[in-house]
């Protein structure tokens, strides 16, 4: 094959692959697995918001979980804190791991707000699939005994609840903004994407649009494992501890698995160690 025409090939196959690639479009009609199959939307009047598709899966039994979906509503003048929610998925080294924020209200309610690579029936995460347009995002809302629950029950993934130094006010920016998004998502789909649009670069968007000071991009984000090692040095992390001290105490498995039967499982995750 002559130099030209190889240039030829090479060429067609480059502007096939560029128009394939940018034929693909994202979508919201698919046969999902259970826990993405619905998409969250919030209806804001005045200081409350309800919420459709509120996740609320039983995850104890020893088979499929038992599916809830609730509506459920928030006062967001009651709104008092934020927490930054991480599980690693391997063993060896923290690199791998997935993070999702959850919020405090004055009524003791907890709700959380994972960030996620939507998949359907039959699908595998994987990095590289996330790179190829493989899984479109979503924001699943949903109750932290299911979101935390799912990751200590079934997953076996070791869960991390670190309280996060912030003023009411930011909190409650936070929390609209990513509902706002959620509503976005339901109206217009986007793909995932393992290196720009995933669970901890979608957080971190959110976290520069309400303050001053902006969070760089960075390995820790790239590689979520290590990243509350940079909400710490950052003050995020609101504890006086050591990182790896901070690790211990807010690492709720025990916790978890002890207390996922009761109506106030938020409460005692968050408890002292033994408490």
């Amino acid at each position: 094959m002559t130099r030209r025409r190889l240039l030829a090939v090479l060429l067609f196959i480059a502007v096939a692959g560029s128009v394939a690639w940018v034929s693909v479009r994202p979508g919201n009609d698919r046969t999902w697995i259970p826990e993405q199959s619905r998409l969250p939307t919030a209806e804001f009047d005045g200081a409350i918001v309800a919420i459709d598709n509120v996740r609320n899966f039983d995850w104890t039994g020893d088979g499929t979980p038992v599916e809830r979906w609730e509506r459920r509503t928030y006062d967001l003048d009651a709104i008092e804190s934020v927490w930054f929610v991480l599980t690693p998925f391997a063993t060896d080294w923290r690199g791998p791991a997935h993070a999702f924020l959850s919020f405090g209200f004055a009524d003791s309610q907890y709700v959380a707000i994972s960030i996620e690579a939507r998949r359907e029936v039959g699908e595998t995460y994987s990095i590289l699939k996330g790179m190829l347009k493989r899984f479109e995002i979503t924001y699943v809302v949903g109750d932290e005994r299911d979101l935390i629950g799912v990751r200590t029950e079934r997953q076996l993934d070791e869960v991390y609840v670190y309280p996060i130094r912030a003023d009411r006010a930011a909190v409650r920016r936070l929390f609209t903004g990513m509902l706002e998004r959620a509503n976005e998502l339901a109206a217009g789909p986007e793909f995932y994407g393992s290196l720009r649009n995933n669970c901890t670069t979608a957080i971190l968007a959110h976290v520069n649009g309400i303050g001053d000071t902006r969070i760089s991009y960075g390995w820790r984000v790239l590689v979520p494992g290590y990243s509350d090692g940079l909400a710490f040095e950052l003050g995020l992390i609101d504890t006086d501890l050591p990182l790896d001290s901070a690790r211990t105490r807010f690492r709720v498995n025990d916790r978890a698995v002890e207390h996922i039967e009761g109506e106030d499982f938020s409460t005692r995750i968050r408890a002292e160690p033994g408490g």
